[in-house]
């Protein structure tokens, strides 16, 4: 059975269009023999989070069914369309509200495993002062998932437009923690090809 702690949540954010991949669902696309999605959602799962939200959108009854069994709190967002940042305030706050600081992993990141949830929890617990956020880093890149502090940044996440995610309210800040990670946390998947990568 894992640790979990109740003040640390993940989500999930599944519900992308994914209109580069091609016709079929991204998020069910096979990586290493399981969907991109249920790869995402066990890295959570796994690590030491205490409340997980996946948040689906297109092809979510799809999306759903690769999720089953799985002890998660699904979230559906009515439109895809208008971008990520209405999924990752969706799912922000189906987060119980005990949750302090989250995870915020992205579906189609299927090398990230439950250790990089947990070093990033870590390096937030361990931090002092408190970052507003912990990003990982490879290759002088940031990458993903990322932790947010949800109370410090809760009037600039309720600002967030368009298909972007909290990077655009993380630039330039001074309390932001950056954590040297490997290359799993830059590599995603928009195409087919990708996933041979």
């Amino acid at each position: 059975m894992r640790r979990s702690e109740s003040r640390f949540g993940a989500v999930i954010l599944a519900a992308g269009l994914g209109s580069r991949f091609g016709r079929a669902p991204k998020m069910l696309a096979s990586y290493a023999g399981r969907p991109m999605v249920r790869r995402a959602a066990e890295a959570a799962l796994g690590s030491s989070a205490g409340s997980v939200v996946a948040v689906l959108g297109a092809h979510a009854d799809a999306v759903r069914a690769a999720l089953a069994g799985l002890d998660l709190t699904l979230v559906d967002n009515p439109d895809p369309g208008a971008g990520l940042s209405a999924s990752l305030r969706l799912g922000l706050a189906a987060l119980p509200p005990e949750v302090e600081a989250a995870v915020v992993l992205l579906g189609d990141m299927p090398r990230i495993g439950p250790a990089h949830v947990d070093a990033l929890i870590a390096a937030y617990a361990g931090a002092a002062p408190r970052p507003c956020a912990v990003v990982p880093v490879s290759g002088g890149r940031r990458g993903n998932p990322v932790l947010l502090d949800l109370r410090r940044l809760a009037d600039d996440l309720a600002m967030l437009s368009g298909d972007r995610g909290a990077g655009q309210i993380l630039k330039g800040r001074a309390d932001v923690l950056e954590w040297p990670a490997d290359p799993a946390v830059a590599f995603d998947v928009d195409t087919p090809e990708a996933l041979d990568g």
